[in-house]
């Protein structure tokens, strides 16, 4: 079905939006919905449509949004969630959040204010880590161990492997016994700079909750260092220190932080050669810049967050 075909769906079987004044596809992120953007009585609404056959991992996703409210996180409000008739396509309506992509409009402010929207953005992560998971959700090491297990046979029996991988791999190794005991809370699972909104320079939300698990909270810091610190690095210290409520990580912290993102080197590579192997070459540059970071993990404290605290304290 074509994008105008299932826009006009939308507005013809969903009530709320009958008599739209226009209504826009989103094209971006690696997400498998189909996002729009619908204004109607001068109100915005984000639209998501899925396949019915995710109809089950959305209502968890759903849930989580309504109980983001509990704890005033800044994020979409969940307003209605069906399916059309006569098809396979399900859909879930949330209030927009106006603004620009963190990736895009960060670079554009001073260092300053980009550090100020980090501490924002941390302490609207500590929020979401005061819902615990379920009873009925397993342990944390148990379920990561399983799929570390899983990925890893891929990686070493793949043709994409990266150069000088045995000092990360021995790594993990070496501290796997880390995750056990581990809290298990929620998880956003992709809080990164391309997933939250800045306005007038102050954030004013986090988006994409579709990736959403349980499990250890400093877990959710392995994007910062992936993807948020190649953007802005005052932006991803000040995440750090906001959640920390401004003091510093301890060394349990940097080597948890450590082991999850030299894990996901290795889920990394697996993931991008199944769903963008186009993509192998991109992925690989930012996988050598975080070894680059670390040392290849001879070191837990990544350098940009040294050399930048250096500077902050006038020791360089």
């Amino acid at each position: 079905m074509n994008d105008e075909r299932l826009s006009e769906l939308f507005i013809n079987e969903i009530s709320l939006l009958q008599g739209s004044n226009r209504i826009s596809k989103i094209n971006k992120g690696y997400s498998y919905d189909q996002k729009f953007i619908v204004e109607k009585d001068n109100q915005t609404y984000l639209l998501r449509s899925f396949a019915l056959n995710e109809l089950s991992a959305k209502q968890a996703e759903f849930a989580a949004i309504r109980q983001m409210q509990n704890y005033d996180v800044l994020c979409s409000k969940p307003i209605e969630m069906g399916s059309l008739p006569n098809s396979n396509i399900g859909y879930m309506l949330l209030t927009y959040i106006d603004g620009d992509e963190a990736t895009d409009i960060l670079p554009a402010y001073s260092p300053s204010i980009q550090q100020a929207i980090g501490l924002e953005a941390g302490r609207e992560l500590a929020k979401m880590h005061k819902l615990l998971a379920p009873a009925a959700i397993a342990p944390w090491h148990e379920r990561k161990l399983a799929k570390h297990k899983r990925y890893i046979e891929q990686y070493l029996n793949g043709d994409a492997r990266l150069k000088g991988d045995t000092a990360f791999l021995a790594f993990i190794d070496r501290h796997l016994h880390l995750m056990e005991g581990r809290p298990n809370v929620f998880q956003h699972d992709d809080f990164h700079v391309g997933n939250l909104i800045v306005k007038n320079g102050k954030l004013a939300g986090v988006i994409d909750f579709n990736r959403l698990d349980w499990g250890d909270p400093v877990h959710e810091f392995l994007k910062a260092g992936m993807f948020s610190s190649e953007v802005s690095i005052p932006f991803t210290i000040g995440q750090i220190k906001g959640y920390h409520v401004g003091q510093e990580p301890d060394e349990q912290f940097w080597t948890l932080y450590s082991l999850y993102l030299a894990m996901t080197i290795v889920s990394s590579i697996v993931w991008i050669l199944q769903v963008r192997p186009s993509e192998l070459g991109i992925m690989t540059q930012k996988l050598e810049r975080v070894l680059e970071d670390h040392d290849h993990f001879n070191n837990i404290i990544p350098r940009w967050y040294l050399e930048e605290r250096s500077y902050e304290t006038g020791s360089l």
